[in-house]
């Protein structure tokens, strides 16, 4: 279990390995299988993992009435759905440099969204850590140009999502239990992906015949790592973590995502950073480390109204 801040942030930092790596496997199955379909079985499978841990929790034992977890969940699943659906579709028409730099607009749009929302002042200090941030995945991801087009625009929706869902489960997160709270979140991106599969929402491609898209091997193994590692252990880990971190500092360890993607990407497709991509994952980590080591001394978010939301402290 997450204890501590210290193996909240490792364990946050581990979930994006798991999602960088995620890049190269997926870009790769979604050539062959319908981005819904894909997501269905993705996160269906990844629900059902996590209810093996439901069962075996002390939680369960004392816990009652459903409804609400079953509310919230959906909610929040319903951002992750939109998230992943557009981050998906877009990746079909834009670069991957851009679909990394542009995800990673939500690392500012978090505590901008967690003001619009709920008010919650943001430090200085976090305001700066967000620019190296940003500044850092434009020089890692993009350089000198930065094109927009269908693709990047559903993009910017899914940074939208992402951030507004960091946001949210910050604001749920210690009201119920964790594992429930991440099966009804995984559970619903398949329900909500199995509904588009079936109407065709958002499918402009043609793909072999079903059978022969879910019996490919790359299809196969992309299901099963984006499944167990990149959702079911990746979204119980954020959730856990989000207990024990401010929002905006578990954004910022997300920023480390698109380096681990083009490390994967180096090893795997032979890509190189290039001398701009390293200064701009050097000022991710500096980003990253300036945020963390500033909430040793001061809290970074608290709320200006006090009936808006609860207190991060």
């Amino acid at each position: 279990m997450i204890r501590s801040g210290t193996s909240a942030f490792w364990a946050l930092v581990m979930v994006n390995i798991i999602w960088g790596a995620g890049f190269v496997v997926i870009d790769k199955a979604i050539d062959i299988v319908a981005v819904n379909t894909f997501n269905t079985l993705r996160f269906g499978l990844a629900a059902l993992c996590l209810l093996p841990l439901w069962w075996a929790s002390k939680e369960r034992a004392n816990f009652s009435g459903h409804g609400p977890v079953l509310k919230v969940g959906f909610g929040l699943g319903l951002l992750l759905f939109l998230g992943f659906s557009t981050q998906t579709q877009g990746m079909l028409y834009t670069s991957v440099s851009n679909a990394g730099f542009i995800t990673g607009l939500c690392v500012p749009l978090t505590p901008v969204i967690a003001f619009l929302l709920f008010r919650k002042h943001v430090d200085k200090a976090v305001w700066i850590s967000v620019a190296l941030a940003t500044a850092g995945l434009y020089m890692l991801t993009v350089g000198d140009k930065l094109e927009f087009n269908s693709g990047d625009i559903l993009i910017t929706i899914c940074a939208i999502c992402f951030a507004s869902h960091i946001c949210f489960t910050d604001r749920y997160a210690d009201r119920y239990p964790v594992v429930l709270l991440s099966v009804y979140q995984l559970a619903a991106v398949g329900v909500y992906s199995a509904i588009a599969a079936v109407f065709g929402i958002g499918e402009t491609r043609d793909y072999p015949p079903l059978m022969e898209q879910l019996t490919n091997n790359i299809v196969i193994q992309a299901v099963l790592y984006s499944a167990i590692l990149g959702s079911a252990f990746a979204y119980w880990a954020q959730t856990s973590s989000q207990r024990l971190l401010e929002p905006h500092k578990v954004a910022l360890v997300f920023a480390l995502e698109p380096i681990f993607a083009h490390l994967f990407a180096y090893i795997f497709l032979d890509e190189h950073l290039g001398f701009k991509g390293w200064i701009g994952a050097g000022l991710i980590i500096s980003a990253m480390l300036y945020a963390e080591l500033g909430g040793r001394r001061k809290a970074k978010m608290q709320p200006l109204d006090q009936t808006s939301s609860p207190s991060l402290d």
